[in-house]
């Protein structure tokens, strides 16, 4: 809930990223759209995990909308919600 962990394809090292480390990340590199995170379970799941899912992912949209208005850039970038 909190986080998800990617694998590095350099060095195989743990990313960890948060819906706010997300957003911070694709501001300082200057991104015209920031993307939140999302989950993306596979078609063939049960309904009740699906709706699990859809409700954390608009957890983590609301959480990544609220970093992105703490922030004064965003009169120039973008983000997709």
């Amino acid at each position: 809930e909190d986080h998800v962990v990617f694998k590095s394809y350099r060095d195989g090292s743990n990313i960890i990223l948060s819906p706010e480390s997300s957003i911070q990340a694709q501001k300082d590199i200057g991104a015209d759209i920031i993307i939140p995170l999302d989950e993306l379970p596979p078609h063939h799941i049960d309904r009740d995990l699906l709706a699990e899912s859809v409700e954390r992912s608009h957890r983590w949209e609301a959480r990544s909308l609220k970093e992105h208005l703490k922030d004064s850039r965003k009169r120039q970038q973008a983000i997709f919600c």
